[in-house]
């Protein structure tokens, strides 16, 4: 008996075909093979919103071969991606190939692996119908936003312009925390902090506070003077009280895709696409030396933390090896599910616990084993044991002036001993107090006090993005990267130093759809609309319902906001420099990488060049021409002198414009770092570092 298995793409398929005997065979669909038309609207809006599906330009040789091998095979099984969108393409792969959507043939791996593999194929099902229904109601009322909304954008404002239903919403969001920013009005607010002497010698820091103890209010200098008008210096403080509280720190959960996404944005410094990709790879399968290949990951699309027992077991069975059984007694703290969490689906964690990080070097390139060691020390993390902290408090009193002192002091590492979660806050771990006790007399050794602004919430990162759109409910695991991507390329967003910043037509778009389409970018009503999208998929709702309850107010908008919008003037930027093909003046664009110019004579003429944006620095190689901003093929920014290709001078990190005070070769240059800015040295064994600015966490 022959079988046939179908996936999607074909590294699954190599792996898998590593697995299985010479009876299987295994093909790639290699994603879609049906859509909506592109050039048409594909939706029947008189009929049920009945979609009308067409073979994807490229596909019919993959589909002739598909089909060829469906006439020579027994039995054909369908193991595409175990989520909607899978679903959706095993129901597409049926009705073209013509199997039997009803008959068993359907299998799901969670991850690539031989066992994981061997138990598929000995439970096959039909394929879910509700799946299919929840993802082509999604499609079908993307199709409708998308494409009733865009040629309004391109008939008002300028064509090429595109709406949707998720992304005007990420949009918007970004929108509004720039303009948040722009009304920001900052406050002025001081701090007042003591160094206190033991009698022993010893010295500690405290920070004054009121009377409550909670923090007191020092909006300037005056109330300062004013609090500690009455200090003497002279005269010790009192320890009024002293409290120690033993308290536990509890691991995060494995990652989910948004919290992956995060993670590898904050500790890696990763785009969200760039991650979707390394892990896509992981997942799908890695050729390992005298193993062959193997899937290193299980599947990365994914909004659940459950853990399967089977790992769990493994997972207490390597901690009691490698740490000791201390460390292998993760507490289970079953919170809250989100709404729309699909059950059956595992955290992201490592497909096996016999390969570490350190057994696989060789086998991965560095963005992989970076990824991979950063989900395995998650996972890892997530099986073992609290951390326990003694948290301690001290008062320190005279008269009226009341001091505070804490510090946190781990007396169990627990998960502490692996991982971390990346964070900006500062943490008070490992800073220890002095033994202290209740009425002892401690001197005041100094006093210092700092004036503070408060600050603007900050710009949105992509991992910040991804954050408050699954926290507010809207989009699914696998939309967050296309998103991203798309608002950047069609120019709403610009990225600049890791953070989204909207474009001035990103705001007039923003601005018209929230004018005559509030719903469409309103996050409330995008997030209940998901819950009605996840509705269909539990039966409880017809997807013709729940497009039909939308699409009627949503039609009459339309139709009202065609009378009402006259056509809106967008200008590009226009610059100095004159396009030597036809003579006019170039003008800004905003493409996929960024910043480009163009003529704006397009079509006739479509003459493109670079966006050269100056640094204000001379070039330190040849000393003639300025550091200017340039982009790689891949959209990565690099600097480079402005006479290229006379000065061939190009650098990753931005320089300065000063040369190094200690070795006095080399020219400083602006490098990140999780805590912030540095500045440092270029040349290489030079280990000049100097503190710049501090750079915002990423979530």
């Amino acid at each position: 008996m022959k079988s046939l298995v179908i996936v999607e793409s074909p590294a699954k398929a190599k792996t898998i075909e590593k697995f299985l005997g010479r009876r299987y065979q295994v093909k790639a669909s290699r994603g879609h093979v049906r859509d909506l038309p592109k050039s048409q609207f594909g939706v029947d809006v008189e009929h049920g919103f009945s979609p009308k599906y067409i073979t994807i330009r490229g596909k019919g040789d993959v589909l002739k071969d598909l089909r060829e091998a469906v006439k020579k095979a027994d039995e054909v099984l369908l193991a595409t991606d175990p989520d909607r969108e899978g679903e959706a393409i095993s129901w597409h792969l049926a009705e073209t190939l013509g199997l039997d959507p009803r008959a068993k043939s359907r299998i799901v791996f969670h991850e690539i692996t031989k066992d994981a593999v061997a138990r598929a194929l000995k439970v096959p099902r039909p394929i879910d119908a509700r799946l299919v229904e929840a993802q082509q109601a999604r499609r079908v009322l993307d199709r409708l936003v998308g494409y009733r909304l865009s040629p309004l954008l391109w008939r008002k404002i300028r064509r090429g312009l595109s709406a949707g239903r998720v992304q005007s919403v990420a949009v918007r969001l970004i929108v509004d925390r720039e303009r948040e920013r722009r009304s920001f009005q900052p406050e002025e607010y001081w701090t007042v902090e003591a160094l206190f002497r033991k009698e022993d010698g010893v010295t500690f820091r405290a920070r004054l506070l009121g009377e409550d103890m909670k923090r007191l209010p020092l909006p300037d200098a005056q109330s300062v003077d004013r609090h500690l008008a009455d200090l003497d210096r002279g005269r010790p403080f009192l320890v009024e009280s002293v409290q120690k509280k033993k308290r536990s720190r509890y691991p995060a959960a494995p990652f989910t895709t948004s919290t992956l996404q995060q993670e590898a944005s904050r500790r890696l410094g990763f785009s969200v696409r760039r991650t979707m990709a390394v892990a896509q790879a992981l997942y799908e399968g890695v050729d390992l030396p005298g193993s062959g290949r193997a899937g290193l990951v299980t599947y990365i699309r994914t909004d659940a933390t459950r853990v399967a027992d089977e790992a769990a077991r493994e997972a207490k069975a390597y901690l009691e090896s490698s740490f000791g059984k201390d460390y292998a007694h993760p507490v289970q703290r079953r919170g809250a599910q989100r709404v729309g969490v699909q059950g059956a689906h595992e955290a992201i964690r490592p497909t096996s616990l016999t390969r570490p990080p350190e057994a696989l070097k060789g086998s991965l390139t560095t963005e992989q084993m970076k990824l991979y060691r950063l989900i395995w020390d998650r996972f890892i993390a997530s099986q073992m044991s609290p951390a326990e902290l003694e948290v301690t408090q001290a008062a320190m009193r005279q008269d009226d002036l009341v001091f505070r002192a804490s510090g946190t002091v781990v007396t169990f590492p627990g998960f502490l001993a692996v991982y971390e979660e990346a964070t900006d806050d500062k943490k008070e771990e490992d800073v220890r107090m002095p033994p202290l006790v209740a009425g002892e007399a401690v001197a005041l050794e100094d006093l210092s006090r700092e004036q503070h602004f408060t600050e603007p919430p900050p710009r949105f990162s992509e991992a910040m993005l991804v954050k408050t759109l699954e926290e507010k409910g809207i989009g699914r695991p696998s939309t967050y990267a296309p998103i991203i991507a798309t608002i950047q390329e069609r120019g709403y967003v610009s990225r600049e130093d890791r953070r989204l910043l909207p474009t001035e037509l990103g705001e007039l778009v923003v601005d018209l759809l929230k004018e005559h389409f509030p719903k469409v970018v309103d996050p409330d009503f995008t997030a209940d609309l998901e819950g009605q999208l996840d509705s269909i998929e539990a039966g409880e709702e017809p997807w013709q319902k729940v497009i039909e309850d939308f699409y009627a107010p949503f039609s009459r908008d339309l139709a009202k906001a065609e009378k009402e919008i006259g056509e809106i003037p967008f200008k590009d930027e226009e610059t100095d420099i004159l396009c030597e093909r036809c003579g006019r003046r170039m003008v800004v664009k905003i493409g996929r990488f960024g910043k480009f110019l163009a003529c704006p004579g397009f079509p006739e003429c479509r003459n493109t060049k670079p966006y050269l944006e100056s640094t204000g620095v001379t070039c330190p190689e040849c000393g003639l021409g300025e550091v200017v901003e340039r982009r790689s093929k891949k959209g990565r920014r690099f600097y480079g002198c402005s006479r290229y290709p006379e000065c061939s001078f190009t650098s990753w990190q931005k320089p300065v414009g000063r040369e190094c005070p200690e070795c006095r070769q080399g020219y400083l240059v602006e490098k990140r770092s999780r805590g912030g800015m540095e500045i440092r040295c270029s040349r290489q064994g030079c280990s000049y570092v100097e503190e710049a600015e501090a750079v915002t966490s990423e979530v």
